[in-house]
């Protein structure tokens, strides 16, 4: 959980390679979306979902995520408990390249 009542998961995208970047760009584009990361491994791309109840995270998974042209499918992992969460950096601090 995040703050007071928010559900957190991490959810892995496998996407079509030539619509990844596309994916991306409409990923962004989903305010729940708390982070997006584009992974080696299992999945293509991970992000990081804040939601208030399950209910709202399974129609953000469903009626966006899932609606992007390009995702194929998805793996939902809900956080039970963080032990160690990263700071954030200074966005002023932060370069864009």
């Amino acid at each position: 959980m995040v703050g007071l009542s928010r559900v957190l998961a991490s959810i892995g995208i496998f996407v079509d390679k030539s619509k990844k970047k596309d994916v991306l760009v409409a990923l962004c584009n989903i305010e729940n979306i708390e982070e997006i990361y584009d992974v080696t491994g299992e999945f293509d791309i991970l992000s990081i979902v804040s939601a208030s109840c399950l209910e709202e995270l399974r129609e953000i998974l469903q009626r966006k995520i899932m609606k992007i042209r390009g995702v194929r499918s998805a793996i939902t992992s809900i956080i039970l408990q963080p032990h160690k969460i990263a700071k954030k950096p200074d966005a002023s601090k932060v370069v864009q390249s």
